[in-house]
């Protein structure tokens, strides 16, 4: 039997696409998105909160949306950063298949969007910004995984960008991350949802 998750591979699911415009960085995008993949409705609050911390800082040129999903953080700092290369993973082929779609709707070439199980298939170790808004309930292993491991694909000086709730996980992910990288800042709070950033 398929698992019918979100982080599974392939969920087994209806396909019903369903199409919506969001305006994200003061860009308006459009998505597709269908059963099977996290917040098919619209942008969760989490990930609004993350792009729009990630837009204030300086990414640099080189950047990860590390489970990028149907692709709103991936596709929002591609459009906002046309200068950047941006690579989305995801371990959901129903989910990439999407992100794929919509940077076609939004005519977004800076992007490679590929299957990875977290950095499996990331070759690069020089990222200049891996952004994540991890899923909760694939459990703290893999959560703490994704912030820890970027350690190993970022350039010096290059950071993690993370959103998680207070109440799902946000302080011992903080000490996670103060413990790998030596510091940690909380750069953003709203309702709950905190963004963690951790420079290389």
């Amino acid at each position: 039997m398929t698992e019918n998750y979100y982080y599974s591979a392939n969920p087994d699911v209806v396909h019903a696409p369903k199409q919506f415009t969001f305006t994200l960085l003061g860009n308006d995008l459009l998505f597709t998105t269908d059963n099977g993949v996290f917040s098919k409705k619209t942008i969760d609050f989490g990930s609004r909160v993350l792009i729009e911390a990630a837009g204030k800082e300086n990414l640099g040129s080189k950047i990860l949306d590390l489970g990028c999903g149907y692709g709103p953080i991936g596709l929002a700092l591609a459009k906002k950063n046309p200068q950047a290369n941006v690579e989305m993973v995801d371990v959901n082929e129903l989910a990439l298949d999407l992100a794929k779609q919509n940077a076609a709707l939004n005519g977004l070439t800076n992007v490679n969007i590929h299957q990875s199980n977290i950095y499996d298939k990331v070759q690069a170790a020089d990222f200049t910004a891996i952004i994540t808004n991890p899923p909760i309930r694939a459990g703290k292993d893999v959560v703490h995984t994704m912030l820890t491991e970027a350690k190993e694909h970022l350039a010096t000086g290059g950071m993690v960008l993370a959103v998680l709730q207070k109440k799902q996980g946000a302080p011992s992910a903080k000490k996670k991350m103060t413990e790998v990288y030596g510091n940690c800042q909380i750069i953003a709070k709203d309702k709950g949802y905190y963004i963690l950033q951790s420079i290389k």
